[in-house]
């Protein structure tokens, strides 16, 4: 136990108990989260079998083993970021299709020394997005993501935990752009980030929480020097071309929070033309 004198929410935490950690593999495990059979041995493993992975998370169900919570995290080339698979009846998910976006914060492991060396979570997100930002800085250093199977974790997951919530899922979205986004793919995605934050005017007046994106867009321009900042520092580490980074990102909003806006053909249809513009700009292949 690490007494910080002051809650340092779930980045500071983790940051805190890495640096007191004396072994050499870390897992971040959120308290709502109950290991199953195997676990241990099975998140270890790809740490010691020569997969070749950075960082990778467990298998994650919800309501007992009964569905999926997240089986990899999905990140749309806006920033949005969500739980791949969320929903899905665990009985025809597939625990390791494909790499992920991102791994999911609910159960992560890592190198102890990768996480050091990469500079940890950030902190001052306090909370929400901070393992989509790690996940993209250790892509941006050439680093690859995997999903263990067989490291089952149940996870008590309810999306809603406040309003307070939107104001750190969208202010942490435009910090882990503006810090991680290669230049050139910044400047292509711009349009779009643009018409993003002024369709997000009326769904967050009608949802009850346009107070908390005004509060997000006032903390990100506080945020400005820093986040310039601390974007010079990651970018200057970058290994990858702007293309391949974008090639993990989709145009596509199939989450089941994001409501009509993942159902409308229309929409989903000029978005993935707009996408493979970019990716031929950036000389990516999707």
């Amino acid at each position: 136990m690490i007494e910080a004198g002051s809650n340092l929410g779930f980045a500071g935490g983790c940051n805190r108990g890495a640096e007191a950690a004396g072994g050499g593999l870390l897992c971040f495990l959120n308290p709502d989260a109950v290991i199953q059979g195997g676990w241990r041995d099975a998140i270890e493993a790809p740490h010691t079998d020569g997969r070749g992975w950075t960082a990778w998370q467990g298998f994650v169900t919800a309501e007992a083993g009964r569905i999926v919570n997240t089986r990899g995290g999905v990140v749309h080339f806006t920033g949005i970021a969500w739980a791949g698979g969320a929903g899905e009846s665990i009985e025809v998910a597939d625990g390791t299709a494909g790499e992920p976006a991102f791994v999911s914060g609910a159960c992560l492991a890592l190198p102890r020394q990768t996480f050091l060396d990469v500079g940890g979570f950030c902190e001052p997100f306090f909370m929400y997005q901070e393992d989509v930002d790690l996940s993209l800085r250790l892509r941006l250093r050439g680093g690859r993501l995997g999903v263990e199977g067989d490291a089952l974790v149940d996870h008590d997951y309810e999306f809603e935990k406040g309003g307070a919530k939107w104001r750190y899922l969208e202010r942490n979205r435009w910090a882990t752009i503006l810090r991680t986004y290669p230049l050139a793919l910044l400047l292509l995605v711009m349009p779009a980030l643009w018409v993003t934050e002024l369709a997000l005017v009326p769904v967050s007046t009608a949802g009850g929480w346009f107070g908390q994106k005004v509060q997000a867009w006032l903390d990100v321009i506080g945020w400005l020097p820093r986040l310039l900042r601390e974007r010079r520092a990651i970018q200057r580490g970058r290994k990858v071309g702007a293309g391949e980074f974008a090639r993990r990102l989709t145009p596509d909003l199939n989450s089941p929070y994001l409501g009509r806006a993942g159902t409308s053909r229309l929409l989903q249809g000029g978005l993935r033309l707009y996408w493979r513009a970019v990716l031929a700009v950036l000389g990516g292949r999707g």
